[in-house]
């Protein structure tokens, strides 16, 4: 017997395709990705694959895993990486490698891990102003590419690192003056909600990052524990900052199974093995 879509399924495809063109069309805005009792890494990888294919010039600060990590999922997902980074399409900072660099080799300019150096680090200009550089416009003039897109995985590791939640936040609203203001560019960035209370310093940066953001993709894990057929759950809202208050977000809740080479999502309880 075919099966029937119902409200609510149509509703959530024309949501899914909404979603799909908002972020194409979105132009000089900060999207936050937030991961709760779950890995959230499956979101960096689409909108690494996204912007690639899209022809965007990206920046991708990597402080989680390496290069090669992401090139064999982004291969899956059906871009090279090292391709990518060769034609000078991708500027890539490696984290793990880069940290390695910084306490060992003697740097003739400032690195932008250089905080990691210095005991009363209490900014990250240098990692500024890498971001900067990567994305400025070429000198003939001339778009290369069809525009710049910052991609952090993730800004919680900063605060692991040393740095104050503060200064992570002054880092985003300097990226943003330059490349969502100034170059009409996206950021993205993701970050950890450990759900620890006495971490003031992870509600700060996770707070001030949302009051800012104009789309909040927060996945999360299941309430009931682990199922083999539904990872998690992805909640979506989309803020207008400049809106009054009673017409400025609007969220959606889906659930999501995370595949080999791409991601189911499905309406909270239509998921195809239990229908």
């Amino acid at each position: 017997m075919k099966h029937m879509l119902n409200e609510e399924e149509r509703h959530f495809i024309l949501c899914l395709g909404k979603l799909e063109a908002e972020i194409g069309l979105l132009l000089g805005k900060l999207t936050l990705l937030c991961d709760a009792k779950t890995d959230g890494s499956f979101l960096v990888h689409h909108f690494l694959s996204f912007y690639l294919k899209a022809n965007c010039k990206v920046c991708f600060v990597a402080l989680i895993q390496s290069f090669s990590h992401y090139n064999i999922v982004g291969q899956k997902l059906g871009v090279s990486l090292t391709a990518a980074r060769e034609c000078g399409q991708l500027v890539f900072l490696e984290g793990l490698k880069s940290s390695v660099d910084v306490f060992f080799r003697a740097q003739a300019e400032p690195h932008p891990l250089q905080f990691l150096r210095e005991a009363d680090a209490g900014n990250l200009q240098p990692l500024y102003e890498f971001v900067r550089e990567a994305l400025k416009p070429a000198d003939d003039g001339q778009a290369a590419w069809r525009c710049p897109v910052l991609l952090v995985d993730d800004l919680s590791v900063l605060l692991s690192l040393g740095m104050g939640a503060v200064a992570v936040l002054d880092f985003i609203h300097y990226c943003r003056a330059a490349v969502c203001w100034e170059q009409k560019g996206n950021i993205v960035a993701l970050v950890h909600d450990s759900g620890d209370a006495e971490d003031e310093e992870n509600d700060i940066l996770l707070n001030g990052l949302s009051h800012q953001s104009h789309l909040i993709l927060r996945a999360e894990g299941l309430a009931t524990g682990f199922c083999r057929d539904v990872h998690g759950q992805l909640k979506i809202l989309w803020r207008t900052p400049s809106q009054p208050a009673a017409h400025r977000d609007r969220s959606l809740t889906y659930q999501y199974k995370i595949q080999d080479k791409s991601v189911s999502f499905f309406a909270k309880g239509m998921s195809p093995a239990i229908l």
